[in-house]
């Protein structure tokens, strides 16, 4: 599965916010927004931080992609 953070990019640019105050605000390492800039995989507390800094649940922040299927 793929993982899509377009959501907390909309509700950060909803609350007039920049990535770097989110770090700031969360208190998370700059590399955990560089991982989420890209679409990579954080840890659980690092999306907790972020939730609880921007009042909201996880699902407002971020998507699963299921991967497609080949077909042969």
């Amino acid at each position: 599965m793929e993982i899509s953070y377009k959501k907390l990019w909309k509700v950060l640019i909803d609350k007039d916010m920049k990535k770097k105050d989110l770090q700031a605000a969360a208190g998370i390492s700059w590399a955990s927004v560089t991982k989420l800039s890209k679409g990579e995989s954080v840890s659980m507390e690092v999306l907790m931080k972020v939730c609880k800094t921007l009042e909201c649940n996880i699902g407002d922040i971020m998507d699963l992609i299921p991967e497609e299927k080949e077909e042969n």
